[in-house]
């Protein structure tokens, strides 16, 4: 929301009140509060009739600093609020003179009262972050009587701010209008279903404003060298988050607000479904089942969407009996072949189900300030929605998911969530402009909860549409509806950069595109990226998206990813086990490998899948495509071949391929089972060994790395370090008495045996493209 008409006048009608000047300063237990003047004190006269902002600053935990700047304190707090987990009071105050200090970790909050307004933050070397200048706290009022509360924090010249949620417009937000409220409004648009209050520096800070509401950013696009954020409210609560490199804020945030839970590894294999709008009975589904088999494509999970259920009624969670009638047995027969099965929901009943009447009665559903029902004719007929800010709602909605968990359902798409209205009345007496964005919080916990009670903690999945922050606790999350073209896939591609710079572990897209029907050479470039994603699915709208449908090379790009995949799985599950301890994401944006490489920080059309795989999707049909390789010998993981960064490169591919670089000392695990992702990943395993080739003698390349293979719960399962020196290449088992192999990425030698294997070194005078 912007307030003023260019540098020197407001709005018409907009009256704003800055902090000027630090009137007092009262030192607390791990923290202070400033009391600031909207004006010049020169005499006692000023003093009268004009407002005090109140700034509280805080350590919630250590290298995090909250800040808490308020006109008004006697507003009603009628909540929700976002669940923050402190550690208690985390920084000590400092005063000197005019300047308090208040310290947390590497992070340091200075104010001098000597000064004109102006609080910085400064890293653990005393070097500016970021600070408040001269209009970064204030109110402002507007002609229609509201009231808002305003902060500034200062860019820096060449600082680039990303996240703030799953945005598909352009992936560094500098220059942006950004609202944090959730829409239904697709991937081609400023519309996001993701909205997250959080942003993420270049420069190795993070920002958390802790307000559930809509929060209006204008990140350069009213001050240019500000990021302006403000909220309707009396109050403003926001969190600076340190570094110093951007996995290290992503650790602070995720610990503050919430890690991503482990989903289990058959997750990771690749999900098909009925599509929404075809037609489809068990024969269907049985036909897709066997031609998958028949075409050698290994399938891991079966969704059915909407129409499983009657029309007209969702949600009424009854099987349609005129197309599936017998739905336990049906149920049955998917598991006996390997399938997991995944059901579509969303949190409205309509008018028609046999639900309206029992919540109705029960009163689960949310009210009118009058006392009716609110229903509206948008999306199903006459639906309302269902109340979970209501225990009883949650318990009730949660025994009818507990049926379908009983018929022998696994998992659930939890659709919608996006479209609540303000209008209304909760059964907790929350705030509904508040409520707006938080009710996806509540939608999704009670799902995902029941998914842990029924089936065990580690067994628990959605594919989830809407979040607010604190929604990676629940993933998986997938980017909506996207249209079948490229330019779709390429946006899809950055809201997913974004949502994973936003504290979001795990990601996934709908394969093909949802709206209509992809051409042949859409669907295969996105098989390959999709297959190259924390998770895959295969979905649409109107058609669907088995693979033959779309050509026997699309049959072969399918069978040749899904299998790339499963012997990935011991890789990226230990990537996901490490997004579920620190936060980091599965699919990182190059900023958060390559902090340090300028040209890194703007790259939106290719990610690290995990630490050690780049991967740059093609988005031609003709199959060019331009990529960014950092510094050092990356080797081609399908072909062997090397290329040299840091650098920018050009190639064409293949349907049956794309840019897929093994980064420069890594150590690769690849499983031996191609047929699932949930299987035993020592048997047979395979170390790829990519030491750094920089130097005509190899040794003199440092190489002494070591990986973690997990098993099926995340934990350690055995781990195996490699080091090189004159002799060759040396790998050591630790805590695994099984074979194992070794084979450099380049496949120019390869060994095995049982607890250490050596390769010579043949890295040396080898030729880099």
């Amino acid at each position: 929301m912007k307030f003023t008409d260019g540098f020197w006048l407001m709005r018409d009608g907009v009256r704003a009140s800055y902090a000027t000047e630090v009137r007092d300063v009262r030192e607390g237990e791990g923290g202070f509060t400033a009391y600031a003047a909207v004006r010049r004190v020169r005499e006692r006269g000023d003093t009268l009739n004009s407002p005090l902002i109140t700034v509280d600053c805080f350590s919630p935990a250590e290298g995090v600093i909250g800040v808490r700047a308020t006109h008004h304190a006697g507003k009603v707090a009628r909540g929700p609020e976002f669940t923050v987990h402190t550690t208690g009071k985390a920084g000590h105050v400092v005063r000197e003179g005019a300047v308090t200090e208040l310290v947390s970790g590497p992070l340091t909050l200075r104010l001098d009262a000597a000064r004109p307004w102006g609080p910085e933050f400064l890293d653990e070397e005393g070097r500016r972050l970021t600070a408040v200048e001269r209009r970064g706290t204030a109110f402002a009022t507007t002609p229609e009587g509201t009231h808002h509360m305003v902060a500034q924090l200062a860019l820096g010249v060449g600082e680039f701010i990303y996240g703030l949620g799953e945005r598909f417009t352009p992936y560094v937000k500098n220059g942006q209008s950004v609202d944090i409220w959730q829409a239904d409004g697709g991937t081609s648009s400023e519309q996001a279903y993701k909205n997250i209050p959080f942003h993420l520096s270049s420069r190795g800070y993070g920002v958390f404003v802790n307000h559930p509401g809509r929060v209006s950013y204008e990140i350069g696009s009213e001050a240019v060298g500000q990021v302006q954020f403000s909220v309707e409210d009396q109050s403003l609560e926001y969190y600076v988050i340190a570094g110093p490199t951007p996995k290290d804020v992503l650790r602070r945030y995720t610990a503050l607000t919430g890690r991503p839970a482990l989903p289990p590894a058959w997750s990771f294999g690749l999900w098909l479904t009925t599509s929404f709008c075809t037609p489809y009975d068990e024969e269907t589904v049985t036909s897709f089942v066997d031609g998958m088999a028949e075409r050698d494509i290994p399938l891991s999970v079966f969704h059915f969407d909407c129409f499983w259920m009657r029309e007209h009624q969702w949600t009424d969670f009854r099987w349609d009996p005129d197309v599936f009638p017998d739905p336990e047995g049906m149920l049955r027969r998917l598991r006996e072949r390997g399938l997991r099965v995944s059901v579509w929901i969303n949190p409205y009943i309509a008018q028609k189900s046999a639900l309206f009447e029992e919540a109705r009665a029960a009163g689960y559903l949310v009210r009118r300030p009058g006392g009716d029902i609110w229903q509206w004719d948008l999306w199903q007929p006459g639906m309302a929605l269902v109340d979970f800010t209501d225990p009883a709602a949650r318990e009730w909605y949660a025994d009818k998911l507990r049926t379908l968990l009983d018929q022998g359902v696994d998992c659930f798409k939890t659709d919608f969530g996006e479209r609540v209205p303000t209008d209304v009345v909760w059964h907790d007496g929350a705030d509904p402009e508040r409520m707006h964005n938080y009710y996806t919080q509540l939608y999704n916990r009670t799902v995902f909860e029941v998914l842990e009670k029924e089936r065990g903690a580690g067994e628990a999945v959605l594919f989830a549409r809407s979040a607010t922050a604190g929604g990676q606790r629940f993933p998986v999350h997938w980017g909506g509806d996207c249209f079948a073209s490229l330019g779709a896939m390429a946006e899809s591609l950055r809201g997913g950069l974004s949502l994973s710079l936003s504290g979001f572990g795990f990601w996934s897209h709908d394969i093909g595109g949802f709206e209509g029907t992809p051409d042949p050479s859409v669907f295969k470039r996105w098989l390959a990226f999709g297959l190259l994603s924390s998770h895959s699915r295969l979905h649409g709208n109107v058609s669907y998206r088995v693979p033959w449908a779309f050509g026997d090379e699309a049959v072969a790009v399918a069978r040749k990813f899904t299998k790339l995949k499963h012997r990935l799985m011991p890789y990226l599950y230990g990537a996901a086990g490490e997004a579920h301890r620190t936060g980091v994401p599965v699919m990182r944006p190059m900023i958060l490998e390559f902090p340090d490489d300028p040209a890194c920080r703007t790259l939106d059309r290719q990610y690290m899948l995990g630490p050690d795989l780049l991967v740059a999707p093609v988005f031609t049909a003709e199959g060019e495509v331009e990529f960014y390789l950092p510094e050092g010998t990356w080797t081609h993981l399908l072909t062997g071949e090397s290329a040299r960064g840091p650098g920018w490169h050009r190639e064409i591919h293949g349907f049956d391929s794309l840019p897929l670089y093994v980064r420069p000392g890594a150590l690769l695990p690849l499983g031996a089972d191609e047929r699932r992702p949930d299987g035993d990943w020592l048997d047979g395993l395979t170390l790829l060994a990519a030491p750094d080739t920089a130097s005509d003698t190899a040794y003199e390349t440092a190489y002494d790395t070591e990986v973690t293979v997990p098993d099926l719960e995340g934990r350690p399962a055995a781990v195996f370090r490699a080091t090189r020196d004159r002799d060759g290449l040396t790998v050591l088992a630790l805590g695994s008495r099984r074979p194992f192999h070794v084979r450099t990425v380049d496949g120019r030698a390869a060994g095995h045996g049982v607890g250490e294997v050596t390769l010579p070194d043949v890295f040396a005078n080898r030729t880099t493209g």
